[in-house]
């Protein structure tokens, strides 16, 4: 059985946790922010642990990226 992707609204404390996101970069270089995101998708992507879930995941965030390039045209 397919685990579904969630795309609708998730986290039981969303401001808090884009607080806690914008703290974290809080000293960083524009570089060093990148590596902190990316470390952070590695860390997220470990603990879900399912290629097929994380592909959907990449999938959706490609096409939402591809939206918004559109839709600022």
């Amino acid at each position: 059985m397919e685990t579904p992707l969630i795309t609708t609204p998730n986290l039981d404390a969303p401001d808090d946790f884009y607080e806690a996101l914008i703290e974290a970069h809080q000293g960083l270089s524009a570089d060093e922010s990148h590596a902190f995101n990316a470390r952070l998708v590695l860390v997220l992507a470990n603990h879900i642990g399912s290629l097929a879930v994380l592909r959907r995941a990449l999938d959706a965030a490609r096409l939402g990226v591809a939206r918004s390039s559109l839709e600022s045209q």
